[in-house]
């Protein structure tokens, strides 16, 4: 699959787009990036326009220009994105840390979305006490910069998958894991310890469709949470992958796109 490299003038964002018709965004997740999307972008971008991007940080996209970003800067490069690849209008879903960025664009730009998914989301660590926060922050750039990317993969990613994850699923999450940079997983962890998604949440328009599909097996995100954060957004659906880890659409992609493809069908007028 060709990844593809935008260029703003001193700001760069690399991406895979395929297909055709009403896009659909995929935002990825802080140990992940846009190849781990590859299957949902070939299984869906026959009724679709498919763009996965590389979050800023991640692949070959700049880092954002502060050290210690918000979700609002993060929905503010998606912002520049989508305006520069023409996109005015768009079905967007985000998984884990891209559940936040999605949630803060949607607040920030209702007009631009067409309908969102939210998957294994992360909710953010800004209502958490202080200690706590700062305490999670610092493991997370310490197993970056003491293990380094590959190090951090492989303590981590197993974590990532549930108990009937398909042969050489582990092997893929080690090998996007272990691809981040530093620089762009540190922007991307203060992001996560400063945000809270549920306060964007209760801004979006009650017109917008939405949706929560996240696994049964999910460690790093349980089900208790997402069914807490779904609960504070009245009218959404709620979808549980049976089996299925955090990282649901990599080991379980034919259940997930159909999720997907069923949502977004009834909203964009093509059949299943």
């Amino acid at each position: 699959m060709t990844v593809r490299v935008l260029d703003l003038g001193g700001r760069t964002f690399s991406y895979l787009d395929q297909g055709a018709g009403q896009p659909l965004v995929l935002l990825h997740g802080i140990g992940s990036a846009a190849r781990s999307f590859d299957q949902q972008v070939g299984g869906l971008s026959g009724r679709w326009r498919v763009v996965a991007w590389d979050a800023p940080g991640y692949g070959g996209s700049s880092d954002l220009a502060i050290d210690g970003p918000t979700a609002a800067d993060y929905a503010e490069a998606l912002l520049a994105f989508l305006t520069a690849l023409d996109i005015r209008e768009c079905h967007l879903l985000g998984h884990s840390l891209g559940c936040l960025t999605a949630a803060r664009f949607c607040a920030d730009h209702p007009d631009r979305v067409l309908s969102l998914t939210l998957c294994s989301i992360a909710g953010g660590h800004g209502a958490l006490p202080e200690p706590e926060r700062l305490k999670l922050l610092e493991q997370r750039i310490g197993d970056v910069t003491t293990l380094g990317a590959q190090g951090m993969a492989e303590k981590r990613a197993p974590r990532l998958l549930g108990p009937t994850a398909p042969p050489g699923a582990l092997e893929r999450v080690i090998d996007t894991m272990g691809s981040v940079r530093a620089s762009g997983y540190g922007q991307a962890a203060r992001m996560l310890s400063t945000g809270e998604i549920t306060a964007d949440i209760k801004r979006l328009p009650s017109r917008l469709s939405g949706q929560v599909i996240f696994g049964d097996n999910d460690l790093i995100t349980p089900p208790a949470r997402n069914r807490a954060i779904a609960a504070q957004w009245p009218g959404a659906e709620v979808h549980v992958v049976a089996g299925a880890g955090h990282a649901l659409y990599l080991e379980q992609p034919d259940a997930f796109n159909e999720l997907v493809a069923n949502f977004l069908s009834k909203r964009s007028g093509t059949s299943t």
